[in-house]
C-alpha cells in the first residue's frame, strides 16, 4: 500500500481531532455539575497530564523528560501557558457574556492561525485560503446563530475582546508548536503539566477547593483523556504534517458536527439553516483542499 502523503496525513489527524473536539459541547451538557470552570479545568488538566504521561511511558520516552535544555523547558512552559490562557479566557467569556457572541469569537482562532502562519512560519496565503476562511467562518456563524444574526449584538465589548485574546493565544500556541522539535508526546505531556500548575494557581486565586463526585470524575476522565488530552496529539501531529494555514480552515467543521451530536443526543430541532451552514463549511473544505492556488 502506498504511504499517505504528508498533507493527507495532516488531513487524517485533523479529522480525528475535529471528531473529538466536536463532542465537547455534548459532554459539557451531560456533565453539568456543581464544579465551576476553575475547578473543572484543574481536575481535567490533571487527568490529561496523567493520560499523556502514560502514553509517554508506553512509548518509552519518559527518560527524555528531564534531559532537555533550560531554553526548551522555558519554551514548553510558555506554550503551555498560552493553551491554558485560551481556556481560562474562554470560560470567563461564557460566564460573563451571551454564549452566541462568545462562540462566534471563539472560532476566530483558525483565522488567527492563518494570519500568524504568514508572519511566523512564512507560509503563502493564496486567494483560495482567504476564500476558505470566509466561507468557513460564515458557515460557523450561521450554525451558531441559527440564522438570526440579530441575537449577536456584541454589546459587551470588554468580554468580547477578552475572548479574542484567548482565541489569539491558542492560535499562537498552535503556530509556535510547529517549531518545537522534541518528541511530540513529551511536549504535550509537559504542556499539560504546566496547565495543572497554572490551573491550580487560578483555582486558588479565583475559586476554592471542591472534590469531584464519582459521576463528575467520569466526565472529567472522558474530557481529560480524550477530548482535551489525546486530541492534542492529533492536533499537533496535523500541524507537523501540513501547513498551519492549510489545516486551520478544516476546524470550522467542528461546530457543525457539534450541532449534529446535540441534535442526535438531546433531540434538538433540525433547522433548515443548519444545512446552509453545512454547505458553507463543506465549500470551505473543498476550496481549501484544491491544489491549484488562485
Amino acid at each position: 500500500m502506498k504511504p499517505l502523503s504528508q498533507k493527507a496525513q495532516g488531513i487524517f489527524y485533523v479529522t480525528l481531532c475535529i471528531f473529538l473536539w466536536s463532542m465537547i459541547p455534548t459532554f459539557a451538557k451531560l456533565s453539568q455539575s456543581r464544579l465551576d470552570h476553575h475547578q473543572y479545568l484543574f481536575y481535567s488538566s490533571i487527568v490529561s497530564f496523567v493520560s499523556l504521561l502514560a502514553v509517554a511511558i508506553y512509548r518509552q520516552k519518559t527518560h527524555e523528560l528531564l534531559k532537555y535544555s533550560g531554553k526548551t523547558y522555558l519554551t514548553l512552559f510558555g506554550l503551555g501557558f498560552l493553551d491554558f490562557l485560551f481556556y481560562l479566557l474562554l470560560y470567563f467569556g461564557y460566564e460573563k457574556a451571551n454564549g452566541l457572541e462568545v462562540l462566534v469569537m471563539q472560532y476566530t482562532w483558525p483565522i488567527f492561525i492563518v494570519l500568524l502562519s504568514i508572519f511566523i512560519l512564512k507560509e503563502d496565503l493564496g486567494m483560495g485560503k482567504i476564500a476558505s476562511l470566509i466561507l468557513g467562518f460564515l458557515g460557523v456563524t450561521v450554525v451558531i446563530t441559527k440564522g438570526d444574526f440579530a441575537q449577536v449584538d456584541f454589546s459587551n465589548i470588554g468580554v468580547i475582546i477578552t475572548v479574542l485574546i484567548g482565541a489569539f493565544s491558542f492560535a499562537l500556541f498552535s503556530v509556535l508548536s510547529k517549531k518545537v522539535s522534541i518528541n511530540l508526546t513529551n511536549a504535550v505531556t509537559i504542556y499539560f503539566f504546566t496547565a495543572v500548575i497554572y490551573a491550580f494557581i487560578s483555582m486558588e486565586t479565583f475559586s476554592h477547593w471542591a472534590f469531584p463526585t464519582l459521576q463528575e470524575w467520569l466526565f472529567i476522565a472522558i474530557n481529560g483523556v480524550f477530548l482535551n488530552g489525546i486530541s492534542y496529539l492529533f492536533w499537533i501531529k496535523a500541524l507537523q504534517n501540513a501547513d498551519a494555514s492549510f489545516v486551520a480552515p478544516f476546524i470550522f467543521i467542528t461546530p457543525v458536527l457539534s450541532a449534529s451530536f446535540l441534535i442526535a443526543v438531546f433531540d434538538e430541532p433540525i433547522l433548515p439553516i443548519y444545512f446552509i451552514g453545512l454547505a458553507l463549511v463543506i465549500s470551505s473544505g473543498i476550496v481549501n483542499s484544491l491544489k491549484k492556488r488562485f
